[in-house]
C-alpha cells in the first residue's frame, strides 16, 4: 500500500511538471497581448502633427499615429510567420539537437526577453525603436515558443496519453492567468509604467518556476521509466508531433491568414453562429478514430487518414472561425465599449480553451 501511494504522488509531481510547462509555453505571448495598451502607449508621437488618423476606441477620441495604428496586425504577423516556420523546423532539430538543449535553451531565451521587456520600461526611446524591438522580441519569443511547445509534445508522448491532455490544460490556463494578472495590475491603481513593469516580472517568476520544473523531471522515477521504453516504439514516434500538432498549427495559421481577405458569411448572418456550433461534431468523430489505449467505445474510422483530414478541416475551421468572430465581435456593440468587448471576447477565449482541456480527461475516460 505504501509502494502504491508513493507511485501516486511521484505521477502527480510528474503531471503538475508538465502542466506547469505547458503554462509555460502560451504565458508569455499571452503576456504580451494582454499589454497592449503598455505598447500603444509608449508608441505614442511625442511631436505634434504626425497623426494618420482618429479611432473611437473609448468614450474620447484618441489620435492615432502610425505605428500605432498597425502595431496589432504587424504583431500578429510576428507572432504567427515565426511558430509556424519553428514548428516545422523543430522536426529537424530533434534529431540533432539534445531534447534538454531545446526546452533549456528555448526557456533561457524566453526569460531573458522578458527580463530585457521589463528593463526597457524604464528606458525612454523615440516611436521607431521602440516598435522595431518589440517586434523583434515578440519573433524571438514566439519562434522559441514553438520549439518548446513542440519539444513538449514529443516528450508527453514517451507517457501516457493524459500527460498530452495535461500541457493543453496548462496552455488553456495560460490565457487567463495573464488576463487575470493585467486586470489586477490595473485595479492597483498604479501608473502605467509601474504596471508593465510588474506585470513582465511577474511572467518572469511563472518562466523561472518553468525552468525549474523541467531541471526536476529526469529524476522523477516515473519518467525515467518511460524514457527507457520509448525506443520501442520507435515506428509512431513522428505522428503525433506532425500529424496532430504541426497539421493544427499550419492549418490554423492559415484559416487566420484567410480571414484578412475574406470575411465570410457576413457579421449579421445567421449561419456562422450555426457553423460554430457545428465544430461540436468533431469531438465525438475524433473519438471514433484510432486512439490507443481504449477500454470501452469502438473504433469506427481505423485508418489513420480519417484522423488527418478531421484534423485539417477541425484546424482550419477554428483558425477561419474564431478570427471571424473576434473581428466582428466588438462591432456589434457602440464605438466606445469596443475596447471592452475586444477584452471580454479575449478572456473567453481564453477561457473556453481552458475548459476544453478540462473536459479532455472526462472524454478519455469515456473512450
Amino acid at each position: 500500500l505504501t509502494s502504491c501511494h508513493a507511485s501516486l504522488h511521484r505521477h502527480r509531481r510528474v503531471w503538475l511538471i508538465f502542466f506547469t510547462l505547458g503554462l509555460g509555453t502560451l504565458l508569455p505571448w499571452n503576456f504580451f497581448m494582454n499589454a497592449t495598451n503598455y505598447f500603444t502607449f509608449r508608441l505614442r508621437d511625442t511631436e505634434p502633427g504626425n497623426e494618420t488618423f482618429i479611432s473611437s476606441n473609448s468614450t474620447e477620441e484618441t489620435i492615432q499615429n502610425h505605428y500605432q495604428a498597425v502595431f496589432s496586425n504587424v504583431m500578429t504577423i510576428c507572432a504567427m510567420v515565426p511558430l509556424l516556420v519553428f514548428s516545422c523546423l523543430n522536426t529537424i532539430l530533434q534529431k540533432r539537437c539534445p531534447q534538454k538543449v531545446r526546452v533549456m535553451g528555448s526557456l533561457g531565451v524566453i526569460l531573458v526577453t522578458f527580463m530585457v521587456t521589463a528593463v526597457l520600461v524604464r528606458v525612454d526611446m523615440d516611436p521607431l525603436t521602440f516598435f522595431v524591438i518589440t517586434m523583434v522580441k515578440i519573433i524571438i519569443i514566439n519562434s522559441s515558443g514553438a520549439v518548446l511547445q513542440s519539444s513538449l509534445f514529443g516528450m508527453a508522448s514517451t507517457l501516457p496519453t493524459s500527460y498530452t491532455a495535461t500541457i493543453m490544460s496548462g496552455q488553456g490556463l495560460a490565457g487567463t492567468l495573464a488576463a487575470v494578472s493585467m486586470i489586477c495590475a490595473i485595479a492597483s491603481g498604479s501608473e502605467l509604467g509601474e504596471i508593465a513593469f510588474g506585470y513582465f516580472i511577474f511572467a518572469c517568476v511563472v518562466i523561472l518556476i518553468a525552468i525549474a520544473s523541467f531541471v526536476v523531471l529526469p529524476k522523477m522515477e516515473f519518467y525515467q521509466f518511460y524514457q527507457k521504453s520509448r525506443d520501442n516504439g520507435e515506428e509512431k514516434k513522428f505522428f503525433i508531433p506532425v500529424c496532430c500538432f504541426l497539421t493544427f498549427n499550419l492549418l490554423d495559421f492559415a484559416g487566420r491568414s484567410l480571414s484578412a481577405v475574406c470575411l465570410w458569411p457576413g457579421q449579421d448572418s445567421k449561419l456562422l453562429p450555426a457553423l460554430v456550433l457545428i465544430r461540436v461534431a468533431f469531438v465525438p468523430f475524433f473519438m471514433m478514430c484510432n486512439v490507443q489505449p481504449r477500454h470501452s467505445m469502438p473504433v469506427i474510422f481505423h485508418h489513420d487518414a480519417c484522423f488527418i483530414l478531421l484534423m485539417i478541416v477541425f484546424a482550419f475551421s477554428n483558425g477561419y472561425l474564431t478570427s471571424l468572430c473576434m473581428c466582428y465581435g466588438p462591432k456589434k456593440v457602440d464605438p466606445h465599449e469596443a475596447e471592452t468587448a475586444g477584452t471580454i471576447m479575449a478572456f473567453f477565449l481564453s477561457l473556453g480553451l481552458a475548459c476544453g482541456a478540462a473536459l479532455s480527461c472526462l472524454f478519455r475516460k469515456v473512450i
